[in-house]
C-alpha cells in the first residue's frame, strides 16, 4: 500500500548548462510542490502505512530547508556562491545542479536516510520511499524512483556533500538533525500508549 504527503516551498536558483538562457544565466524562483510517496506491505498498530503526523518532523524540516532560500550547485562559480552566502541568510549547497529532477533525487535521498535511521514505535513495518514528485510549475514536474537516486550517471549523492546555512539549521526543530544523519544516529518516533477499543461488529 502507498500513501502520499504533499509539501510546499518557495526557492530561488540558477540551473547551469540547461537550454533556456533565462534559467542558466539568471536567478529565478519557483513555487514548488513535493509529493512524497511512501509504501509498506503491512500496516502499523493504527492500521496505517505511516502516520502522517510523523512526517511533520525531520523529513518536513529537511524539505523546508529549501523554503525562501537560494539553492546552488557546489561546483558553480565561486564568486556566485560567495554572493549567495553573503546576501542570503537561508541557503543550501547541493552536490548537483538544482533542477526539479535533482530536487526530487535529493529529497528522496534525504527521506530514505531518515526513515532508515528512525526507530519505529508503533508496529511500522519496512516503510520506504516509493517515489518523490517535484512540481516546479503548474504544468511540469520531475518524478524520482529509487534507481534514479542510486544512478551515479545522474550525479553521485553523499550525505557529506550537502551544506546548510546557519539560519536554515537554526529553524529546524532539532538544530543538530543533519549531524545525526551524518553520524548515523537514531531518530526516535514518539512512544504510543496502547489503547484498546471494543468495537461492535
Amino acid at each position: 500500500m502507498r500513501i502520499r504527503k504533499l509539501f510546499k516551498f518557495e526557492n530561488a536558483h540558477i540551473v547551469r548548462n540547461c537550454s533556456s538562457d533565462r534559467c542558466k544565466f539568471s536567478i529565478h524562483g519557483h513555487s514548488y510542490q513535493v509529493e512524497l510517496i511512501l509504501e509498506a506491505y503491512a500496516l502499523d498498530n493504527g492500521q496505517m502505512v505511516y502516520d502522517f503526523g510523523l512526517l511533520k518532523s525531520s523529513i518536513k524540516d529537511m524539505i523546508d530547508s529549501f523554503d525562501h532560500a537560494i539553492t546552488f550547485w557546489n561546483k558553480d562559480d565561486s564568486e556566485y556562491i560567495r554572493a549567495c552566502k553573503n546576501f542570503s541568510a537561508r541557503w543550501v549547497s547541493l552536490p548537483v545542479s538544482p533542477s526539479a529532477e535533482q530536487f526530487s533525487r535529493v529529497i528522496f535521498f534525504w527521506a530514505r536516510h531518515i526513515l532508515k535511521q528512525t526507530q519505529m514505535q508503533n508496529g511500522e513495518s519496512l516503510v520506504k520511499v516509493y517515489s518523490v514528485i517535484v512540481h516546479e510549475t503548474a504544468t511540469g514536474y520531475a518524478q524520482c524512483f529509487e534507481y534514479d537516486v542510486d544512478n551515479e550517471q545522474m550525479g553521485k549523492l553523499h550525505l557529506t556533500e550537502f551544506a546548510f546555512s546557519d539560519q536554515v539549521k537554526a529553524e529546524w526543530s532539532d538544530p543538530k538533525m543533519y549531524e545525526k544523519l551524518l553520524q548515523g544516529e537514531k531518530f526516535v518516533n514518539p512512544l504510543v500508549k496502547a489503547q484498546v477499543v471494543n468495537a461492535k461488529l
